[in-house]
């Protein structure tokens, strides 16, 4: 699984911008506070919450240490065991009846080698998880998700570029300017497999309660 902020080993010397850098510590340091006080107030010990997670004790404590580099998957599940949400972790969750997220509190979650990634703008509280995220892929570019919980729908809306959508064993292409529903309960990938750059929003609805209806 991608890491947080993926940065390759790479012959050619790769210039990291001091804007990014600093964007990777917020992050960590936000996340960190917030993982000590979620798991705090739901009474949870590191082993206790490391049991329900799935997540290993040895990266829960980095986590709060703030000097892990956890997968967005690892977060999901964390975020899941203390019935918050990823938005809550990285302090973009909104408070209703409104709230505004400026475009410098969006929390960049993924780097892909190339110069992509994934930012998530705005999200609900948990445990029921709504998030708006935007994506940027660059030619050759691929992130794979192991899957959500049961139900998970996914909408995206392709700006630029064409999108390859990896559900199980089959793919889908997206062209510019297509929109398309998927259930992401599986393993499932984002890939830019043309020459140009893949930019698309996604909105993610997890929800923890019990679904009417089995369909699409």
């Amino acid at each position: 699984m991608t890491n947080l902020v993926y940065i390759p080993t790479m012959k050619k010397k790769v210039n990291i911008s001091t804007e990014a850098v600093a964007d990777v510590e917020r992050v960590s340091a936000t996340v960190s506070q917030n993982l000590k006080t979620f798991r705090r107030q739901s009474g949870l010990t590191l082993d206790q919450l490391s049991q329900k997670s799935g997540v290993s004790k040895g990266m829960l404590v980095e986590i709060e240490k703030g000097t892990a580099n956890p997968s967005i998957a690892i977060l999901c599940r964390a975020a899941t065991a203390l019935g918050v949400s990823v938005a809550d972790f990285v302090g973009v969750a909104v408070s209703l009846p409104v709230r505004i997220v400026p475009p410098e509190d969006a929390s960049i979650l993924w780097r892909g080698p190339k110069g992509g990634s994934a930012t998530l703008l705005v999200g609900t509280q948990g445990p029921d998880e709504i998030e708006l995220w935007r994506w940027t892929l660059f030619p050759g570019e691929i992130f794979e998700s192991p899957g959500h919980s049961p139900g998970t729908l996914e909408l995206l809306n392709v700006e630029a570029g064409e999108l390859t959508l990896k559900l199980g064993d089959s793919e889908h292409l997206v062209p510019a300017g297509s929109s398309v529903l998927a259930r992401t309960e599986d393993k499932h990938a984002y890939m830019n497999s043309g020459k140009q750059e893949l930019r698309f929003v996604m909105a993610v609805a997890e929800l923890q309660r019990p679904r009417l209806r089995t369909g699409l």
